[in-house]
């Protein structure tokens, strides 16, 4: 009798999803596409961020940075730096506005609440904690200098995530995103223009010109 052809080998294998509609063992999901772990649960949002308050002694973001994009892989850098300019923005803090805006990007409020406590809740009680020992020694030579070295730390820090943030200009750079960039820093750090009068001029012109540029 004759026999059924078999497959080729190198044919993907085809399977049905709930809805019904076969799809190739080739594909993979958005997330695997893009390199991203799968969404975190609220659980690994509330101890991801208590890993990132715990040792960002010095500055915050460039940790979490490091922390959300290289360690976690749960968003990616051009995300980062999407996620980081909405958090300068809105009125408050940028690191806790992002991990509320991260946070509720994946789980709603449920998960803004879990990063937002992760992140505050042990770093609030140790710097009540450093807070009072300070007030206690600030007096003393070698608790100055201490304070002093933490302070250039953190600078190195900054200055460090600033040029990761910038990475997505220099490998794909435009004349748009680059003169916003160079407008934004002589604002603040020449001029001294204030932070929320630069934010109102510069992001409608940075949206106004973002869709100018769609096809």
């Amino acid at each position: 009798m004759p026999r059924d052809p078999e497959p080729a080998p190198d044919a993907p294998a085809r399977r049905s999803d709930p809805g019904g509609h076969e799809t190739s063992g080739h594909e993979t999901s958005g997330h695997e596409r893009a390199g991203l772990a799968p969404p975190p649960s609220l659980a690994a949002l509330f101890l991801g961020f208590l890993g990132i308050g715990v040792i960002a002694f010095g500055g915050v973001l460039p940790i979490a940075r490091r922390a959300l994009v290289e360690k976690h892989r749960w968003i990616t850098n051009e995300e980062f730096t999407e996620l980081l300019g909405l958090s300068q923005f809105l009125p408050g803090p940028n690191i806790l506005n992002f991990t509320i805006v991260l946070g509720s990007r994946f789980h709603g409020i449920p998960g803004a609440a879990s990063a937002f406590l992760g992140l505050s809740l042990v770093p609030m009680v140790i710097v009540i904690t450093l807070g009072w020992l300070f007030d206690r020694y600030a007096d003393i030579g070698a608790v100055s200098n201490a304070m002093a070295g933490v302070a250039a730390a953190a600078a190195g820090l900054v200055l460090a995530m600033a040029g990761h943030i910038a990475a997505p200009l220099w490998r794909n750079p435009t004349l748009r995103a680059s003169a916003i960039a160079v407008a934004t820093f002589l604002a603040i750090g020449v001029f001294g223009v204030r932070l929320p009068v630069v934010m109102l001029i510069v992001a409608p012109l940075s949206v106004a010109l973002a869709w100018r540029a769609l096809p």
